[in-house]
Order: C-alpha cells, then structure tokens, then sequence
C-alpha cells in the first residue's frame, strides 16, 4: 500500500464516522476502519480488510489504546506530539511490517522499548573494571614512585649528599638550629643557638693542622654550606674529607650525618668469639594527621652466627616460661630447629644433633606483636594555613611506650619548597637541606625525662598535604618482647660457649600521612 492509498483512506475517515458512538467499525467496499474514541475528539484507528477478524482486531485496538497512555504519559495531543516517535516504536511491537499482530503483553512492550541487552550490561561492567583496575595500577604506581622519591630524598639527606660543594651554594645543607634542650650539648657545640639569626656560625672554624698523610678535615662545628670561605683551593680534596667526616661514629655518634666532626668507621674486625646472637626487632607503624595510630607491627628475630667449629654446637636456651604467656604475641622456630626440644625446655638447637653452618646469620626464633601499645612515640602534624600566603606548622610528639629509650630521634618532614623555615619555637634541633626541600627535627636521646616535644614554624606555601608523609627514625637496644637469654652451652660436652649478644630496635616504616 503506497503513501497516497493510506492518506485517502484516513481522510475518508471522518466522513464516514459520523457522530454517532454505537459502533467501533465502518465498513466500506475495500475496507473496515475499527476506532475507539478518545479524549479531545480523538480517535485511535485500525484499518483492516474485510476479511480480518474483527475480534482479533478489536483486542488488538484494546492494547493499543493501553500503550497510549503508557508511552507518552497521558491523552493529551501535546503529550502525544511529544511521544511520536515512541509511540511509533511501541505500536511496532504490536503489529508487524506485513501488518499481523505479535504476541506482547504491555509489559514486554515496555521491556523492548528499554532496549536492556545483557550482553551490553556484561561489556559495560567488565569495561568499567578495567577502568577501575587502572585507576587503581595508576594509583598504586604513582604511590611507588612517590616512595621512592621520598627514599631517595631521605636517602640524600641522610648521607649528607645535599652538601653543596662551593662555598655558600644555594643547594647546601644549612646549620643546626638552636633549641634549649638537654640535646644541643655534646655534638652540638659550636653551633648558633640564637633562632632568630637564621642559625649561622659566629666564629670561624679552626684550620686544619699540617699533616704530612693526606688532608682530614678536624672542626670543632660543622661547616656551612661546604668549605666556607676558604674553600676555592683544593676543592675536590676538600669535598673528600667532608665525605670522610660524614661517615657515623663508631661510638654515640649520629647515624644520620649530624656528628659531622666524628671520625671514619673503622674497618670490620674479626669476631672474637665463637658465637654471636642478635635480638632485632623491626616496627611498622602507619599514624594519622592527628597523632592517632591506625596500624602497629612489630616482628622480631633471634638470629645466630657461628664463628667458629665450637660456635656450631651451640644450644640456646630462652626464658620461655616468661614470653609464652605474654598476651597477643606469638612465636615460631625454624623449621630446622628441635620443636619439642623447645617446647618442653625452652632450648633452641638443631635437629638430629646437626651443627650451625659458620659464617652465616641463621634466624632461630621468630615472634609478632599487632597491637597499638608497641609504638613507642606519636607524632602529630598541624599545618595551618595564615591566608598571607605563608603556612603556620605544628609538630608534637609523645614518648608513649613506658621504660622505652630511643637514640638518634630523627623526624624528617618535607615542605614543599627549598625555603628555610622561620622557626618559632623548638625542642630539640634541627636541620634543613633546601636540594631535597627536607627538614630534620633531631634528638640525641628521647627517654622518661623527656616524654613530649614540641616544634613551630612558619614557611611560604598554602598546601597543607605537602608536609606530608611525616617520616621517624631512631634506634633503641629496648625492646618490646621480653625475651632473654638464659644459656649458650655446647650440644657435645655442654660447657658454656662464648658469645657477643646485641639487641637492636628499629623502625621499618614509621609514617605520619
């Protein structure tokens, strides 16, 4: 049926529907028109032959007069203009192209025109977890990178690499400032303790004495910036012995560079006794802005090393009475050492009477603690923004584990920028290396006398997440597991056999982010 046949007959329509409303169907020689009226002088009409059956075309005409409304919202004509093209679709799934009724209900109806594809929903999920995946891969790299920026920062800072070789360079490490504290004795010497002249020297330091063996730096303070004024001669001999005097002490100096007149350490001896037993415990502690400790670990290891033939034989014994009932901790022994032994003794050695390999570090006892009372400091970081373009920081921390001592306390925070900060108050020292835009906030010792400290400073800047991650170090010999050594014997004619034992306590990640 062309375009022209269908407009004839709906324009014969009206004529033909007269004004009476007893019937729903006209009849004409070729055709029926079955109608049903609806509001506003409207009508909704089916044009059949006259061979159709007209009560399937009069439940066909019921459903349609069903989807109206349903599509387009209402009987109005406007809303009917605005639903056109819907209601084109929906009769669509009613009648088919050769003009035959499909089977559909108004709610397949209304499921087909949603046009909702499984298949569609299964390759937009599996398109947004890819999308998440690698938001999550870029997160997680971009935060490697991070971590290694900042270790490699830390690592500069800590080796004193941000010395800058010329006299005065903008890229060397500036001075110690003073803080009133027990600390600034000692290493500290010779430094500035006004905090309102920037820390700088106010003497010259001495000169080196003439030597006949190569040149060593000897200074009573620290050098600012390299070598000074005198340092256009003999720059790279100079550079050298600052990397010389950089070294840690070998007795109660800095492991961080701040003992900078200590000398080189000495080369590694042989041991002296058969056996050596280390006690180390290494912490993870994760701290929010705050202060708050959101993740606490502490895994610790005995380990042996066997100097010598009699070293091997050796059989430890623990105090295990003691460290089995303490709560929430938990231990392992190597696979290789006697269990039941260890159990029922609380000695460690070997099974099957075997011998320690020499030479070689093997680690005997294990334990773990995950509970928040194993961090022995807090640290909480305040920075405000002043509105003068400038940042006002806070930073306080707590002794909070009790009988605890640390040594070499340093807090590094990063600023953001290579400005010194104006240092309003401070417990303690400090240290600012602009190359790495890092500063040290450092004690010598932290124990009960000195359970809290404070620093305040100010520095350009209007960012407060740039302060941070908030990083701790320090070393302790306390540690947290009271576990102790009651006996190294032999396991072949069970004297006691010598031995050097040292406990270490040691941060392995300690962040405030």
């Amino acid at each position: 049926m062309n375009r022209l046949r269908v407009e004839g007959l709906l324009a014969a329509f009206p004529k033909l529907v007269g004004h009476s409303k007893q019937h729903t169907f006209v009849e004409t020689d070729s055709v029926r028109y079955v109608y049903q009226p609806l509001e506003n002088q409207m009508y909704l009409l089916l044009i059949t032959t006259k061979a159709s059956n007209i009560v399937e075309d009069l439940g066909t005409l019921r459903l349609l007069a069903k989807v109206v409304p349903d599509v387009a919202g209402g009987l109005q004509e406007s809303s009917i203009n605005d639903h056109a093209f819907d209601l084109i679709f929906a009769f669509d799934e009613v009648l088919t192209a050769g003009g035959y009724k499909e089977e559909a209900t108004l709610s397949s109806i209304r499921t087909n025109l949603l046009m909702d594809s499984h298949e569609e929903k299964v390759h937009m999920a599996l398109k947004q977890s890819k999308e998440d995946a690698a938001k999550v891969e870029m997160q997680r790299q971009a935060k490697n990178i991070k971590d290694r920026q900042m270790a490699q920062m830390r690592q500069n800072f800590v080796s004193g690499q941000g010395l800058g070789g010329g006299g005065g360079a903008p890229g060397g490490m500036q001075g110690f400032g003073g803080g009133g504290g027990e600390s600034g004795r000692g290493m500290f010497d010779g430094f500035s303790g006004d905090q309102g002249n920037n820390n700088q020297y106010e003497q010259e330091p001495e000169p080196a004495p003439a030597a006949p063996q190569p040149p060593k730096v000897v200074a009573k303070g620290m050098k600012l910036g390299g070598m000074g004024l005198a340092g256009k001669k003999d720059s790279l001999m100079a550079k050298m012995a600052m990397e010389d005097n950089l070294m840690p002490a070998a007795k109660g100096g800095s492991a961080f560079g701040f003992d900078l007149a200590a000398a080189p350490t000495p080369a590694p001896v042989a041991p002296s006794t058969p056996l050596t037993l280390a006690l180390e415990e290494k912490i993870n502690v994760a701290m929010n802005r705050e202060g708050a400790i959101e993740s606490c670990e502490v895994k610790g290891t005995l380990t042996l090393t066997a100097n010598t033939e009699a070293g091997t034989a050796a059989v430890v014994a623990v105090n295990k009475g003691v460290i089995s009932n303490l709560p929430g901790m938990t231990f392992a022994t190597h696979p290789k050492v006697d269990k039941k032994a260890y159990e029922k003794d609380g000695v460690l050695s070997l099974k099957g009477g075997k011998g320690f390999p020499t030479g070689r570090g093997v680690g005997i006892l294990r334990w773990s603690y995950g509970s928040e009372d194993a961090a022995p400091i807090t640290v909480n970081c305040w920075p405000e923004d002043e509105g003068n373009g400038s940042m006002n920081v806070n930073v306080e921390f707590e002794l909070v584990r009790p009988g605890v001592v640390l040594t070499d306390v340093n807090i590094l925070l990063p600023l953001g920028t290579t400005d010194p900060p104006a240092i309003e108050s401070i417990d303690g020292e400090y240290k600012h290396d602009p190359a790495s835009g890092m500063m040290c906030w450092h004690f010598d010792q932290l124990d009960s006398s000195t359970l809290t400290g404070a620093l305040e400073f100010s520095i350009a800047g209007s960012n407060p997440d740039v302060f941070f991650p908030v990083q701790i170090m320090f070393k302790s010999e306390v540690l947290l597991c009271p576990v102790e050594i009651t006996g190294v014997n032999s396991s072949a004619n069970g004297t006691t056999i010598p031995n050097i034992m040292t406990k270490s306590f040691v941060p392995e990640s300690y962040t405030c982010a």
